[in-house]
């Protein structure tokens, strides 16, 4: 592996067991590299833009400024500095804030290696990884956030999966939906389970797990969360209204 091809990564967290853990468990593979260790979020600032890595791993709950000001401070360079937010605990609205703030991604502090590198690798590829939850409750935070005109730049996974980032030119014709695929992603959206799709729209849930499965084939996604996601960032859901005044 040429040194160009080698991940450049910043550490920023305050304890020294987790900076000396992740720092081990990252330069035993050839793949990455650590430019720097942060212990504040202050460090962390400096240090993000002094060595201009291409990943920084961050703890959500550094000292002085925390995670999520020094994503705030880091604003104008998160589209070349990859940041992964590492947390012990975080709500959805701060995941989604996360990623409002440029975060790529969220991973829970304690996840295996494999989950780690995954996540690494994801990012790289331009996606975004976070943990999977319940569709209804974190699809009604990004629903208010994106009316607000703040469109979290994301999608989704816990053993972790990824979505493809955001195309300006996408829509459902886009992605080769058909009227009924679209009627369903928006029921998907809506937080709808199988049988409430099945029963709004008059089919068998035989049908709507196939439907789900080749909409899942068509946009690239592998769960309900990431389509709910995924279809909110692109809006698919407005495409739905859009078909339906045209028939």
């Amino acid at each position: 592996m040429s040194n160009k091809d080698v991940i450049r990564i910043l550490i920023a967290d305050s304890q020294p067991a987790v900076r000396k853990g992740l720092s081990g468990l990252l330069e035993a593979s050839k793949s990455f590299t650590i430019v720097g260790e942060a212990t504040s979020g202050a460090e962390a600032v400096t240090l993000a833009r002094q060595t201009a890595p291409d990943i920084l791993l961050l703890d959500a709950s550094m000292p002085g400024l925390n995670g999520f000001e020094v994503l705030r401070q880091l604003s104008d360079v998160t589209s070349r500095i990859r940041v992964i937010l590492l947390a012990a605990g975080i709500d959805r609205s701060q995941i989604v804030e996360a990623l409002r703030l440029g975060a790529r991604g969220v991973v829970p502090k304690g996840s295996p290696a494999e989950i780690l590198f995954k996540s690494i690798q994801c990012v790289m590829d331009d996606q975004v990884w976070i943990s999977r939850e319940s569709v209804r409750d974190l699809v009604s935070v990004l629903r208010k956030m994106t009316a607000g005109g703040d469109a979290a730049s994301a999608t989704p996974s816990q053993a972790g999966t990824a979505v493809p980032a955001k195309n300006s030119n996408s829509g459902g014709s886009k992605f080769g939906l058909t009227a009924r695929e679209l009627e369903i992603v928006s029921a998907i959206v809506d937080g709808q389970s199988n049988r409430d799709i099945a029963m709004t729209y008059g089919i068998s849930e035989y049908t709507v797990k196939h439907h789900l499965t080749r909409i899942f084939d068509k946009v690239g996604v592998f769960s309900r969360l990431e389509l709910a996601m995924f279809a909110i960032h692109h809006d698919l859901h407005s495409d739905v209204k859009t078909t339906s005044s045209q028939t």
